[in-house]
């Protein structure tokens, strides 16, 4: 699921506060409990109401996402396509690549050495996998990846079927993906494209928006290196080709890397394989340093003036609204128009458990009346949550029919879904929306008291 779905175990003023595993966002709070198969001190950056903008190649070109596109954004989105320690966590694709992007406040102990990388092949999620070294790697975007072959901080991959393969099956100790949603994921990540740059033109050079700074950035960017006319910035990040050159090299960091596009890399720190800088100065000082580049002060600004400017993108993020919940639920649902017809059981099992816990998430968008932190609303929100319930009852119906053979009833459940799924449910969340997690008020006041609950649990003696 994107959202992950974590419970976190609070102890305050001697009474006992449980909140559900359905609690969305709870888990960009270091947690705390026994509700969690993730270390305590786990971040997952789930509190924020500003997510990375996801664009689609498919709908920029033809208006709509095909049915391949939106399974695989289901499947992405799911856990169950996972192993065991994943699907108890909560833990998907999206969970690591927000809409396709990446996740800077990813801290897991043990996996993790700074918000934002994280050891692909630790004991947690695939003891078998475990290589018995702490070796964290950069959590990157996968926008343009389409574009950015091979795979893998270190480039090992060069298809990109193997590489999600792997990642489901050897890193994350996923059951072996079917040919179909192997297919599905490949399509989604392929679609997700990069934001818009205003400041660059079609062949990686700066456009007239660019400053002057960045200008004197790109003739720094093009020049050979004085001890190595052979090298140069751009001679790897080859601008004309999404800032790559599709091989790996030594930097000084540690080993041998692939290129890493800089094309909206504005919104892809920290930086380097294992996410060790933060900002575009050090990146620039560590090449100054390892190359001998001998820049000025002014050489490295400059250097950063253009980084910033091929690194960045229209509109990067985006309010996580009601109304784009409702849409990516119901993009998810729509592979059912052809999954049932289909009696593609497979497709329909993981339909009904996916958008069964992105509708129970949203109930929690929905406080109920013991939350004191909100005040008002109360016929509305229950309202709403009672409508995404009923909701929830007929996938879970729509999954059972089909398991047992029974298409026709899944094809009528499914009727009986999307009737209020397009109408009522709407109008009851939209009537409910100013007393909702939706409302930034309303969710600092909910999110405040939860982090002071945390902070005293932890506290208090074990």
């Amino acid at each position: 699921m994107k959202r992950t779905l974590i419970a976190a175990l609070c102890l305050a003023t001697g009474a006992l506060l449980l909140l559900s595993p359905s609690v969305r966002h709870a888990g960009s709070f270091p947690l705390s409990g026994d509700q969690t198969v993730l270390p305590a001190g786990t971040e997952l950056n789930e509190e924020t109401l500003d997510r990375p903008r996801e664009l689609f190649r498919s709908e920029a070109i033809g208006g709509a996402k095909s049915y391949l596109v939106n399974l695989g954004d289901l499947a992405f989105n799911s856990s169950s396509i996972l192993g065991d320690t994943a699907r108890r966590a909560g833990i998907s694709c999206g969970t690591c690549h927000i809409n396709g992007a990446g996740n800077p406040k990813l801290y897991i102990p043990g996996l993790s050495t700074r918000p934002g990388n994280f050891d692909t092949s630790g004991p947690l999620f695939n003891p078998k996998a475990h290589n018995r070294a702490r070796d964290p790697v950069r959590v990157p975007s996968l926008r343009g990846a389409r574009f950015l072959a091979p795979y893998g901080n270190d480039g090992r991959i060069a298809s990109l079927r193997e590489f999600v393969r792997n990642v489901v099956v050897d890193e994350f100790a996923g059951p072996e993906p079917s040919p179909a949603i192997l297919d599905a994921l490949i399509a989604y990540i392929e679609d997700v494209d990069f934001l818009p740059n205003p400041r660059l033109g079609a062949s990686g050079r700066l456009t007239a928006r660019a400053s002057e700074a960045a200008r004197r950035g790109e003739l720094l960017f093009v020049r050979p290196f004085p001890h190595d006319p052979q090298l140069s910035c751009a001679a790897c990040h080859i601008p004309s080709g999404a800032f790559v050159d599709h091989w790996q090299h030594s930097v000084g960091s540690g080993g041998i890397f692939k290129t890493p596009t800089l094309l909206n890399a504005n919104f892809n720190a920290p930086y380097f394989h294992d996410g060790r800088y933060d900002t575009y100065d050090q990146v620039v000082g560590h090449f100054d340093r390892i190359f001998e580049l001998g820049l000025s002060p002014q050489d490295r600004a400059d250097m950063v003036a253009y980084l910033q400017a091929v690194g960045d993108g229209l509109m990067p993020y985006e309010r996580d609204a009601m109304t784009a919940q409702l849409k990516e639920i119901s993009e998810f649902a729509s592979v059912l128009d052809v999954a049932i017809p289909a009696h593609d059981k497979e497709v329909i099992a993981l339909a009904a458990h996916t958008i069964s816990g992105e509708l129970r998430e949203l109930v929690d968008q929905f406080p109920g009346v013991k939350d004191t932190t909100v005040e008002g609303g109360v016929v509305e929100r229950l309202a709403a949550r009672k409508a995404l319930k009923e909701l929830v009852l007929i996938m879970r119906r729509i999954g059972v029919a089909a398991a047992t053979d029974q298409f026709e009833e899944a094809a009528r459940e499914y009727q009986n879904y999307r009737g209020p799924a397009f109408a009522e449910v709407p109008l009851r969340l939209s009537a409910a929306a100013p007393w909702s997690l939706f409302n930034p008020v309303v969710h600092q006041a909910h999110f405040g008291e939860l982090r002071r609950l945390l902070q005293s649990a932890n506290k208090l003696p074990r």
